[in-house]
């Protein structure tokens, strides 16, 4: 698959070209084949069991209020002078979340003006989005898209570079999982060294 490193599906019976041209759908819809490595999926009806693994890449850094605009403080008030209008309405919710939007104006678009509260010292530095954040979240869904549906059972996990996710019908034995799950890590670190 294009920008993955290792994409591997491994099924008992036919249709692992159908998961491949699923899973290939998903992350691209959902814009995460930047982010994902590696991934393996695991299926065998039989059980049923669906297991994915995937080996992430270090998520884009924290974007802070000094990469959407320069912070200039005089007179009590920290005016904003917007550079790129990307981040902007997530900056001005974060902006509202902590100093509330009585004290928060934007008389237009390239323009936010903080008023009426003492100004942060760190107001520049303060993150107005952390990709690592949500990139769990977004992951999980988009397996979620990629597994078979009715799968109540489910199990996921997260690391630093890492993720895996098991579902099924049935209760998943933790041994039985837990030794899936390894294998398909171990041969994706023997595959992408």
């Amino acid at each position: 698959m294009a920008g993955l490193d290792y994409f591997a599906v491994e099924s008992t019976e036919d249709g692992a070209d159908n998961y491949n041209k699923i899973a290939t759908t998903v992350l691209q819809d959902h814009n995460l084949l930047s982010i994902v490595e590696g991934l393996h999926l695991y299926i065998d009806p039989e059980y049923p069991l669906f297991v994915a693994t995937g080996l992430i890449r270090p998520p884009r850094a924290a974007i802070r209020v000094s990469d959407v605009g320069n912070v200039l403080v005089q007179d009590g008030k920290a005016t904003i002078a917007v550079g790129d209008e990307t981040y902007l309405a997530a900056m001005l919710a974060m902006l509202w979340n902590r100093i509330g939007h009585d004290n928060v104006d934007q008389p237009d678009r390239f323009t936010v003006i903080i008023s009426n509260v003492a100004i942060p010292k760190d107001l520049e530095n303060w993150i107005v989005i952390d990709p690592a954040e949500s990139l769990f979240k977004d992951l999980i869904y988009a397996i979620q898209v990629i597994a078979p549906e009715g799968f109540k059972v489910r199990r996921e996990n997260y690391g630093s570079d890492r993720f895996s996710y098991a579902a099924s019908e049935n209760t998943l034995p933790a041994e039985d999982v837990d030794r899936i799950i390894a294998d398909r890590f171990t041969l994706m670190e023997e595959e992408l060294r």
